[in-house]
Formats: C-alpha cells, structure tokens, sequence
C-alpha cells in the first residue's frame, strides 16, 4: 500500500515502468491519485536523450498534464479535501499518484465528471488567446494545428474573427474547419501561402498571427503573414535553440511580437481556472481532440505518437 507505479526515463528513448514509495503530502499539499495525464511535445527532447539530460529521471518526471481525485491533505490545507476532483499544476504525473501544493490545482465541477481534463495545455490556450488580444473582425492566421492551434481556432472564431488556418497535415486542415475556421491552406510552399493569404486579406494580411509550432520555418512564415502594425504571438515551443528572427521586416511593418509563454505559476492557474469555466459551460469542447489513449506502461509509445503524428493523431493521454 506505501508504493506506487511510476513511469522512469531510464536512457534515451528508455522508459520503464517502476515501483517506487507512495509519496506523502507535505505543509500545504495535497495528493492526487491520477486519472490520467497529456501527453506534451515539450517532452520529445528529452525522450531523444540530448547532452543536458540527466537519467534516470524521477519517477512520474515530464508528466505536467494530470488530473485526478484528491487522496491525502497536508498539514495547513484548508480549502481541499479527500475525494475533490482537480486539475494539477504539478511535474511527475506519469505515474499513478502525484504531489501538488494546495494553490496549484483547480478543482473540476461536476459538468466535468468523467471527462478528461488535461488542465496544464488547456490553461496554456486560454493564456495565449488572453496575450494575443483577438477582437471581433480581425483576420487571424493560425500557423500549426495541434491540440494547442484547434483550441486557438475556435477561441478565436467564438471572439468573432475570421481564423485562416494553415498546417502540414490535411486531417489538421480537417479538424480546424470543425473548430471554426474560415479557410484552410496546406503548409507546403512558402511563398504559395503568402500569396493565397494575401488573396484572402485583400494584400492587407492579418490583424494577428499566431505561431504554434515551435520551429524556424513557421516562425519565419508567421513574421511574413502578419500585417503592418499587426501583433505576432509566438505560441510554439521554442526549445531546439537560438532562432533568427527577420528584424528588418518587424522594423519595417512595426509589428508587436509576444513570446506567450507564462512561467508564473499563479498565472498559469488563473489559466487553468479560465479553461475549467470554458469546457464546464459548454464554450469549448476540446474532447474530439483527445485522439489517442495508452495505458501508463505504453508511454513509450504515446510519445513516439507524438513525435510521429500518425494520421488522425492530435492529443495522446496516459492513463495509469
């Protein structure tokens, strides 16, 4: 009863499944005994095995995506208790129970039973679309539909703009449409979709951009589609190293560029809050983009998915 199963990346595209002891709540945290947890692609680094990785990792490490039912309180903890139901800002949930302090978990209503709840990405959305100041009939571009770009999208329309998507893979192309975008171009030539955007914009290009991939050449396509004074977002996860940015064309147009990436826990929360009261309410329905599921001991795989991007693949939970 004092041990638990955990996920260990034990080497480079290692991961082994482990017993390790139950951890135990200290002063003002709490246990969750997890339901599961996302899958992130900030995760493929280290899974590669690159030189500042150290290994073995902890066990339950890179899992920053879980949920799950409250199953122990720490000394100080007042406003939870055993058997509530939250979300978790906490960093070793591929495993079957995980640590969060009190002020890091959002508890989940019961519109939410049963429903998964990856609260980390789905907070992550709610901050970028809150940076990226969207107002009704603005054009906005959304370069990269994953998990992260379909949320933007139909955050986006919602607010009343015309979101053009634009994206490699045409199941993607597919899923944007269902969230609300007004037009659709495949990410294969540059140029070809800098003169189809210009099309579409009547050669203004967009109010706002955002970038959701996380790699040089959408970056450099994204600064491209963006209008003069217009704002670009950088949503992708840029963790590959130092980029190159076209300085004399953000000079030029007098853009705004926005790295929306929040590292304060205490808005990442509110984010998650946000998020909570967003599927809760039935705004945003993100569970067509929960494509695949695993068992904890195939996370091997779920992260190869994630990498690979199989057809129809969006989303991978793990489920312990």
């Amino acid at each position: 009863m004092n041990m638990m199963r955990a996920a260990v990346l034990a080497g480079p595209g290692d991961m082994r499944l482990e017993q390790v002891a139950l951890p135990e709540p200290g002063e003002g945290q709490v246990r969750v005994k997890l339901e599961g947890c996302g899958v992130c692609a900030s995760n493929l680094t280290p899974w590669e095995g690159p030189e500042w990785m150290q290994f073995p990792g902890e066990p339950g490490g890179l899992g920053h995506e879980g949920w799950g039912v409250i199953d122990a309180v720490g000394p100080g903890v007042k406003a939870l208790k055993v058997g509530d139901r939250v979300a978790a800002l906490s960093y070793k949930s591929y495993a079957e129970y995980d640590i969060a302090e009190a002020d890091a978990v959002a508890p989940l209503p019961d519109a939410l039973k049963d429903k998964p709840f990856p609260g980390e990405p789905l907070g992550c959305a709610m901050n970028i679309f809150r940076r990226s100041d969207i107002q009704a009939g603005q054009t906005v571009a959304i370069v990269g539909i994953g998990f992260l770009g379909a949320i933007l999208t139909r955050l986006a329309t919602d607010a009343g703009a015309r979101v053009i998507a634009i994206s490699r893979r045409p199941f993607s192309l597919d899923v944007a449409r269902q969230f609300g975008a007004a037009e659709t171009i495949p990410m294969e030539d540059h140029w070809h979709i800098i003169e189809r955007v210009k099309e579409l914009t009547g050669e203004k290009m967009c109010d706002r951009v955002i970038e959701a991939v996380g790699k040089q050449w959408p970056l450099d396509l994204a600064s491209e589609l963006v209008r003069e004074g217009g704002k670009l977002i950088v949503a992708g996860y840029h963790q590959d190293g130092p980029r190159q940015v076209n300085m004399q064309m953000w000079n030029w147009k007098g853009i705004d560029v926005v790295n929306a990436h929040e590292r304060d826990p205490a808005v990442n929360m509110q984010g998650i809050r946000d998020a909570v009261e967003a599927v809760a309410s039935g705004r945003l329905d993100p569970s067509p983009l929960y494509t695949h599921r695993y068992e904890l001991d195939r996370l091997d795989e779920a992260l190869n998915a994630t990498r690979d991007r199989p057809d129809g693949f969006l989303k991978a939970l793990v489920m312990p």
